[in-house]
């Protein structure tokens, strides 16, 4: 019980009794009463309200806001809000040059800083606002780290830009720069893309990587149903916002906790949205890395083999047709989850943040007809997801491919190997590479990189030049969820551990088949292991700092490129002590 007959509060087996109770804390209230508490927010429970703000870029402007709105719910709701902000690194600004091997890296950074912080103060819940890619693994992750209530809240996505009568992302604006270069835009209208591709505050507009996460947050059971839907600008965001904060404080009362939400069931039921709807391939990344913290073996292996079985619903893009805005209009992640459950495709007895069940959180969900964002599981676009996953002797360990909208599924050609995306985009730009090329970039993994970059300017600038249906492109470092044509990524074991990709040469023959599940290279073994006795590991260039760190420590990618044990390694878990 975590409160009295009378309705106070029993905080005796809560964290923040450490920094609040008892004449020897005396100290420590002094510091809240200098910041306006009074005796009676004192002795509530702590909730943390942590927030990805920051200007950046888009995907961030608003989390400040909803974040006090957060604070507003959680105080109605009887409780004490702490507002903190942590880091967040933006693929669309990182991406193309070496600012994208700070992004995974600073997954692990956001992650470690909610954990110290939530620990350093003693607080009893959490609730994450987050905006951009990595931040909303790296604050779910924390979550379930720390195993304290917590309550999930995706920031929105930004509205499609209108130009020349037609809706456009940034996607539209990376893709460009390959038109540009290939002849078939001028500099004047690519100029005038770039100005009305991102009209406002929000996340990148697709199915990319912040979309593809926030779907999982509902999905997962992290965060309030519907709460993913509505765009970053709209104003009414903000109710969400405080119903999370009420929500977090109705699972301090019932000491529900992440880890009772997210069991195996749960991140079985993600996996199926990330396929469904034609999701990023960081996805495969991020469900290892989150079900790591709670001690659930999920893998790239998992992910594939439930996108196997998963059929592609949702008509957006990249692959499709339709930007966030328009799911949410047709319904949102509820929808999606309607129709999957009534499959029997998805696990209805899972618990949420609701206190309820997913089942239950459906029961007055009602299929509409008036949408064709979201299709019904019976009429799928194909009958399998939207991501695959690939095996062979190019890549043991897994690689993973997004095939969502694609009709180039199978490729063989000659290696054309590049060591980083610098040399690869050099190439592209100047089109020195030929029809039939499988063009590859290694030392691009999350201990070679180090960071695991995402190739996005690379992928897209192919797209634009109109050639991505006759060539293919494979590395150990990862794709944007922006990215498409038959772009192949995690490749594992990387190059910079001696995996096969690391013995490539140029002209070598490398057969690529996601319809089977498999990327083989066409070399006699014989030859690979004459190879792999000359071959070194490369030596980047980053001896220091958070970079170098992670390098030292950072797993495969297959397993979620984490730095540390995991639930496996721990000793105590923080919400007990």
């Amino acid at each position: 019980m975590t409160k009295t007959a009378d309705g106070r509060w029993d905080k005796s087996h809560l964290p923040s009794r450490h920094v609040t109770e008892g004449p020897a804390r005396a100290p420590h209230r002094s510091y809240y009463y200098a910041m306006g508490l009074g005796t009676k927010e004192i002795s509530q429970p702590f909730v943390g309200v942590a927030s990805c703000w920051n200007q950046a870029a888009p995907c961030n402007t608003t989390l400040m806001r909803q974040a006090t709105a957060v604070a507003e719910g959680v105080k109605a709701a009887g409780a004490t809000p702490r507002e903190f902000c942590t880091i967040t690194v933006t693929d669309g600004i990182a991406m193309g040059h070496e600012g994208m091997r700070s992004s995974l890296v600073s997954r692990e950074v956001i992650a470690d800083s909610v954990e110290l912080t939530i620990r350093g103060h003693s607080y009893d819940a959490l609730v994450g606002v987050a905006g951009c890619d990595k931040s909303l693994p790296g604050m779910m992750m924390a979550m379930l780290r720390l195993n304290v209530p917590s309550v999930f809240l995706y920031g929105g996505s930004i509205l499609p830009g209108t130009w020349q009568g037609r809706e456009v992302t940034v996607q539209d604006v990376f893709e460009g720069v390959g038109k540009h270069s290939a002849g078939n835009m001028s500099l004047e209208d690519l100029c005038d893309l770039e100005q009305h591709a991102c009209p406002g505050d929000g996340a990148c507009g697709g199915q990319y990587t912040a979309n593809t996460m926030a779907c999982v947050s509902e999905a997962i059971g992290l965060a309030l149903p519907l709460s993913s839907a509505l765009p970053a600008p709209y104003l009414s965001r903000d109710q969400y916002a405080r119903a999370s904060g009420e929500a977090v404080v109705r699972l301090i009362e019932q000491n529900i906790r992440p880890r009772d939400i997210c069991t195996l069931q749960a991140f079985e039921n993600a996996a199926v949205v990330v396929a469904a709807t034609g999701g990023s391939t960081n996805g495969a990344l991020h469900l290892p890395a989150m079900a790591h913290e709670a001690g659930i073996e999920f893998t790239l292996r998992d992910v594939a083999r439930i996108a196997a079985r998963t059929p592609y619903l949702c008509d957006l893009m990249p692959g499709g047709r339709y930007a966030a805005k328009h799911m949410g209009e047709a319904g949102g992640v509820p929808m999606l989850l309607r129709t999957l459950l009534d499959a029997g495709l998805i696990h209805g007895d899972v618990m949420t943040v609701t206190g309820k069940t997913l089942r239950e959180n459906l029961e007055t969900v009602t299929w509409r007809e008036d949408q064709d964002v979201i299709r019904p599981a019976s009429n799928p676009f194909s009958p399998t997801g939207g991501v695959v996953g690939l095996w062979g002797s190019l890549a043991p360990d897994g690689a993973i491919v997004k095939v969502a909208g694609l009709k180039h599924t199978k490729h063989r050609g000659p290696a054309r190997v590049f060591d980083g995306e610098e040399a690869c985009f050099a190439a592209v730009e100047t089109r020195d590479y030929k029809p039939g090329d499988v063009l590859v970039i290694r030392y691009e993994g999350p201990r070679g990189g180090p960071g695991m970059r995402e190739m996005l300017s690379t992928t897209a600038a192919i797209y634009g030049q109109g050639i991505s249906d006759q060539v293919a492109l494979i590395t150990d470092g990862r794709f944007s969820g922006a990215t498409r044509g038959l772009c192949i990524g995690h490749v594992g074991p990387e190059a910079q551990v001696g995996g096969p990709i690391a013995l490539v040469q140029d002209g070598d023959i490398i057969s690529i088949d996601a319809e089977a599940g498999t990327i083989d290279l066409e070399v006699d073994s014989t030859i690979l292991e004459h190879r792999a006795r000359d071959w070194r590991a490369r030596e980047t260039s980053y001896g220091s700092g958070a970079i170098w760190k992670f390098a030292q420590s950072v797993g495969p990618a297959h397993q979620g490129a984490v730095t540390h044990p995991g639930q496996k390694g721990e000793r105590h878990v923080y919400a007990d002590i």
